[in-house]
């Protein structure tokens, strides 16, 4: 296993990391993910820790509250042996106090998650999405307050707008608060626009990447492609409308060259899918999933081997969008793209 710095930080992460949302899956979205129970998640993290993969990611939300639980039973006994990643912010209830990132509310939140989780310590806790009732300042001081207390080792965002996330760090510089130090991002070779402002500033700042839905939401695991539709039980049925957009002809596109690829290599779609992104620049780790052994043995065997400079190159290519503007021009016209060299 390879381990890379998370962002500026002085914690090291494995290239690839365990997300949990299929831990005690309930309701049409968690439920369609994954059920796994103790026992079950137990087995995988044996997986996961022979081979060197030590970062567990999870939420508050995921099936309210019950894969923080499954994990903290899953991992008794060996909670120096992992590194917990846990997300709050989003809606746990319909009260006025049931989301967001208010002092008080951050502070339940994470008694909260510690309680579930079995632990004194949350290693990395992420903003789950960015609250605009709470200014900057309250949030970063409650931030910095938890982590003095020890309940926190780092602090991340997810899913954050890039003026959000940069207000945030200029806020943490100016009063000497932690800064943060990941940002849990949707990235892939159907949805790469991470690429457009989130990136830069990633490489700018110091914030490493922790992606996200690596297979497009289900679309790149090799099941679908031209000619080939979703099949019948793929929970893609269930959870599409909940998944970002992307057009069939695009999503076939790219799958054709990730085939071709994988044809090349002797690799899995999803594996050259998942390579592709371990290149990427700014990515720390990549968050896998699995409902079972089989699938995690073969997302495990996306490292050890790396895409040649021609297979990545072609893989950008039948994956490149236009970007929104203001980028649009930059891309179209000489005189734009002589001011913007590449930052990444």
């Amino acid at each position: 296993m390879e381990y890379r710095q998370l962002g500026a930080s002085g914690l090291r992460v494995p290239v690839l990391s365990f997300g949990t949302a299929t831990f005690g899956g309930t309701g049409p979205l968690f439920g369609a993910w994954g059920t796994s129970d103790a026992a079950e998640a137990r087995r995988l993290i044996d997986i996961c820790l022979e081979a060197g993969v030590n970062l567990f990611d999870t939420a508050d939300v995921y099936s309210n509250g019950a894969s923080e639980e499954v994990l903290g039973a899953a991992i008794k006994g060996r909670r120096d042996q992992v590194l917990i990643s846990t997300k709050t912010g989003l809606p746990m209830g319909d009260g006025p106090a049931d989301w967001g990132a208010s002092r008080s509310r951050l502070i339940a939140a994470v008694e909260a998650s510690l309680r579930r989780l079995g632990t004194d310590h949350i290693d990395l806790l992420q903003l789950h999405a960015f609250d605009a009732h709470t200014p900057a300042e309250e949030l970063l001081a409650t931030l910095d307050m938890l982590i003095a207390q020890g309940k926190l080792r780092y602090a991340g965002v997810s899913n954050y707008p890039g003026w959000q996330l940069m207000k945030a760090l200029a806020a943490a510089d100016r009063h000497g608060w932690p800064r943060f130090v990941a940002h849990q991002v949707y990235y892939s070779l159907i949805g790469r626009a991470y690429e457009a402002d989130l990136m830069p500033l990633a490489a700018d700042q110091g914030v490493g990447a922790l992606v996200w839905s690596p297979l497009g939401w289900g679309r790149l695991t090799g099941k679908i492609g031209r000619n080939r539709p979703v099949p019948e039980g793929s929970r893609l049925h269930d959870t599409e409308q909940f998944a970002p957009p992307v057009s069939e002809e695009h999503l076939y596109k790219v799958i054709d060259a990730i085939e071709a690829v994988a044809e090349e290599t002797g690799k899995t779609v999803p594996q050259v899918a998942i390579n592709w992104l371990l290149q990427r620049p700014t990515v720390s780790s990549v968050i896998i999933g699995a409902r079972n052994e089989e699938q995690l043995r073969q997302n495990l065997g996306a490292i050890g081997w790396s895409l040649t400079a021609e297979q990545v190159a072609a893989l950008d290519t039948a994956s490149d969008v236009l970007p929104p503007y203001p980028h649009t021009p930059y891309r179209q016209q000489e005189g734009f793209a002589r001011l913007n060299p590449a930052i990444v």
